[in-house]
C-alpha cells in the first residue's frame, strides 16, 4: 500500500491519507504530540512471544449502529483513537488500495490524535474459516515475512491472530505488524495494527488489545 511521509522523520506512515479522501491526494500529516509509549521488549523479541500488554481503557464503541463504521462486529476504541469508514472501498480504480488478498478495507482508526503514528484496520472477507482469509490476507501484503499463527478465543469467540513483519524500503529495515480475525454470519472481519515502525507499534498495542478483547459479533 502506499504511504505520505511523515512530517516529523523520514519514514513512511500507513496510507490512510489517501483511503479516506476517494481519488484525492492524502493531506500532510500533523504534528503529533508523542503518546505514552509502554517499555518496548528487547529488539531480539520475536513478534508475537513477549507477554501481551494490558488493554487500553475503553472510551467509546465501533461497529455498532450510529457509529462512523457498519460493521458485523463491534469493539472499544481507545481514548482519541478517531475512526473513518473508507470511501467507494469496491472502486476497482483504488484496488491496489483497498483490496488485499480476500479482503476489502472498511474503516481506519487514526492513532494521530492520540500521539502516535499509525492505525486500526478493519477489513471484510467473503464467509469461510477464519484463519484461511487471515492467512491470504496476510500473504497478498508486500513485503511481510516471519508470519506466526495461533488459535486464541475472546470469551466464547474462537480468533485467529497472526504476528509478522513487513520490510520498508524506504526506511531500509523491517518492522512489527499483527492482525485478528473473526468469522462471522456475514463473513470474516480482519482487523490489523500497522504503525510507522516497530516502536510506534508496540506502543500502540493496548489499543489493539481493546479491539481484540472487547470484539463481539453483531
Amino acid at each position: 500500500m502506499r504511504h505520505p511521509i511523515r512530517t516529523l522523520a523520514p519514514a513512511a506512515a500507513l496510507a490512510a491519507g489517501l483511503l479516506l479522501t476517494g481519488c484525492g491526494g492524502p493531506e500532510p500529516l500533523p504534528e503529533v504530540a508523542t503518546g505514552a509509549r509502554p517499555s518496548a521488549p528487547p529488539a531480539t523479541t520475536a513478534p508475537g512471544t513477549e507477554a501481551p500488554p494490558e488493554a487500553a481503557a475503553s472510551a467509546a464503541t465501533l461497529g455498532g449502529p450510529g457509529t462512523a463504521c457498519p460493521l458485523p462486529v463491534s469493539f472499544g476504541l481507545a481514548e482519541k483513537w478517531e475512526p473513518k469508514a473508507v470511501k467507494d472501498p469496491e472502486d476497482p480504480d483504488f484496488a491496489e488500495l483497498t483490496r488485499r488478498g480476500p479482503a476489502t478495507v472498511r474503516c481506519e482508526v487514526d492513532a494521530k490524535p492520540a500521539g502516535h503514528i499509525g492505525f486500526l484496520q478493519v477489513w471484510t472477507a467473503g464467509k469461510g474459516p477464519a484463519r484461511a482469509a487471515l492467512e491470504g490476507f496476510v500473504k497478498a501484503e508486500e513485503n511481510a515475512s516471519k508470519a506466526v499463527y495461533k488459535e486464541t478465543s475472546t470469551g466464547t469467540l474462537p480468533v485467529t491472530e497472526v504476528t509478522f513483519t513487513t520490510y520498508s524500503e524506504l526506511l531500509e529495515e523491517s518492522k512489527e505488524a499483527r492482525a485478528f480475525a473473526v468469522a462471522t454470519p456475514k463473513g470474516t472481519v480482519i482487523v490489523r495494527l500497522g504503525g510507522m515502525d516497530t516502536e510506534e507499534h508496540r506502543a500502540m498495542l493496548p489499543a489493539y488489545e481493546l479491539a481484540r478483547t472487547t470484539l463481539k459479533v453483531l
